[in-house]
């Protein structure tokens, strides 16, 4: 840590934005993951890959008008990525604009030797991914997996392309894996206007808090109060939150399986994966 820095005002960049505090850094992020592979007995065989949707937007608008950088948590991103891959799965990478994806870099885990191969195997994907709106059908693809990261709720929310594949996946039971504030993203299959109603009314989920993001900006890791929340907003739709703080909790609810954080991303990884192996399995995916 350095000394000379206010240990809890967010650091601002050359850019104008936000990374969070050195103090936040030191304790909510860390250098390796827990991440072990788990040696599935049973795998998936086929070739119909994991549809990863990212964000390709990275600065985040406060209450106070500063801006934080951010995207995609590497960890909730790599670590249950790992844990599919260890499955059978592979990947496709899709954004909004087909911009590249964007990650929460201060938190990248650089001495974890698997999320750092990880990282470099779809680099390419990463950098170039498809564009939501280019996907016309789900047909071939296994599941859905939405790493969280602030950055998710700044352009995915309200995304029509994105409502119209998870209501697919929802209609076919696609298993839909997110964490975090990833679930933010499923208030797009009820965007005003679109047609389409709401399609998780009533499902049992894990996500980031907003009693946790309402403490957060007292500590600098976000540099202000966010301009909606993401819990209050889904219960509004008729989800319910289980989680009351965040512990690594997961839970699957029919189709939609969640994490609560990023403390959550090995859990989720190892409960999701033989979930998914088990669906694309039993339908000759």
């Amino acid at each position: 840590m350095n000394l000379f820095k206010n240990p809890i005002a967010s650091q601002k960049n050359s850019d104008g934005s936000y990374d969070p505090s050195p103090l936040t850094l030191l304790v909510g992020t860390s250098k390796r993951t827990s991440y072990k592979n788990q040696h599935p007995e049973t795998k998936y065989e086929g070739d119909k890959p994991i549809l990863v949707v990212c964000t390709d937007e990275h600065l985040m608008e406060m209450k106070n008008n500063t801006k934080f950088s951010t995207g995609n948590h590497p960890v909730e991103m790599f670590v249950p990525m790992l844990h599919f891959r260890d499955a059978g799965f592979q990947f496709d990478v899709a954004t909004l604009n087909g911009n590249s994806v964007k990650l929460e870099m201060w938190a990248f885990p650089s001495k974890d030797d698997n999320v750092k191969a990880l990282y470099e195997e779809t680099k390419g994907m990463l950098e170039n991914p498809k564009k939501l709106e280019d996907i016309s059908t789900l047909k071939g693809y296994s599941a859905i997996f939405i790493p969280g990261g602030h950055g998710c709720m700044i352009n995915l929310p309200s995304s029509k392309d994105l409502g119209r594949l998870l209501h697919m996946a929802h209609d076919e039971k696609l298993p839909t894996v997110t964490l975090c504030h990833g679930p933010a993203t499923l208030l797009s299959t009820g965007i005003e206007g679109s047609g389409l109603e709401f399609c998780y009314s009533g499902y049992e989920i894990m996500c980031f808090t907003d009693k946790t993001d309402d403490f957060t900006p007292s500590l600098g890791y976000i540099p202000g109060k966010m301009m909606w929340k993401c819990q209050e907003t889904l219960e509004k739709k008729g989800i319910k939150v289980l989680n009351t703080t965040e512990k690594g909790e997961v839970k699957q609810d029919r189709e939609l399986i969640t994490g609560d954080s990023p403390y959550a991303a090995d859990n989720l990884g190892k409960f999701a994966a033989p979930i998914l192996v088990k669906f694309a399995n039993e339908h000759k995916m």
